[in-house]
């Protein structure tokens, strides 16, 4: 039953779409940390937000690259998906802000903080880009 599920074209490009997820995590997670590292204030939430962003946009570029070559193999027009793709990472960036925003009064402007952020946009991420990004890879 395992190997049935897992030969699902769906359910791979879900594990690569995760495999490339967790390296975009890490290039969002190491910019975020070195970002922290050289901004004063980054406590701030104006500041927190640019770390944020721009750490987020970096994994995101990571991602896109990685999922159009391996994930979902494309060959089509890459300006054309990599608008789309860069639309739902900012639907994404944008629910990361407000969970952001929300769960901060608790856990703070570090990396707890950025974790769930983070983490609430990946079903979201995948669905998206598979059925509109991708939705022409057979």
């Amino acid at each position: 039953m395992i190997a049935s599920v897992a030969q699902r074209r769906g359910v791979r490009q879900f594990v690569k779409f995760g495999i490339v997820g967790a390296s975009g995590f890490v290039v969002n997670f190491v910019v975020f940390t070195l970002l922290q590292r050289v901004v004063p204030n980054h406590a701030q939430p104006l500041q927190y937000n640019v770390i944020y962003t721009v750490a987020f946009l970096a994994g995101g570029v990571s991602n896109y690259y990685l999922n159009r070559i391996w994930t979902f193999r494309s060959t089509s027009h890459a300006v054309r998906e990599g608008a789309q793709f860069l639309t739902v990472s900012a639907i994404a960036l944008i629910v990361g802000l407000i969970v952001s925003a929300f769960v901060s009064r608790w856990l703070g402007h570090g990396h707890r903080t950025w974790f769930v952020a983070t983490v609430a946009g990946i079903f979201v991420n995948f669905f998206l880009n598979k059925y509109w990004t991708f939705r022409h890879i057979d």
